[in-house]
C-alpha cells in the first residue's frame, strides 16, 4: 500500500491538491514503497507474479483520527482491483482508482 503522498511526482506539485501535507516519515516511508515496487517488479518480470503499488486515498482511518473522505470501501477499489489482475495485467506500476499515478 502507497499514498499520493509517496508520490514525488505529485508532491513537488505545489498546485496540487495535498502538495501542503509534508509528513517526513510518512511521506518518505511512501517513496520507499514505491521503490521496493519498482525493484520487487523487476526482480519478478519473469514470473506469474506481478507488484504494483495502490493507492486508496485519503480514507478515514485510526491513523488520521477518521477524517479521510473517503470510506474503507472506497480506498479498497485500486488494491481489490491490483490483487485480481488477470495473468497479463500490468506490473511495476503505480495505481489509484482512476488509473495510473506518476511516481
Amino acid at each position: 500500500m502507497s499514498s499520493g503522498l509517496g508520490s514525488l511526482t505529485q508532491t513537488s506539485d505545489p498546485n496540487w491538491g495535498f502538495a501542503g501535507v509534508n509528513l517526513l516519515a510518512y511521506n518518505s516511508s511512501k517513496s520507499a514503497v514505491n521503490a521496493i515496487t519498482v525493484q520487487f517488479a523487476n526482480e519478478l518480470r519473469d514470473t506469474p507474479i506481478k507488484v504494483n503499488a495502490a493507492d486508496p486515498g485519503y480514507v478515514a482511518t485510526d491513523l488520521n483520527q477518521h477524517r479521510g473522505h473517503r470510506t474503507v470501501q472506497q480506498g479498497a477499489t485500486a488494491p481489490v482491483r491490483l490483487a485480481t489482475l488477470p495473468a497479463d495485467g500490468p506490473t511495476g506500476s503505480y495505481f489509484d482508482e482512476n488509473g495510473v499515478v506518476p511516481w
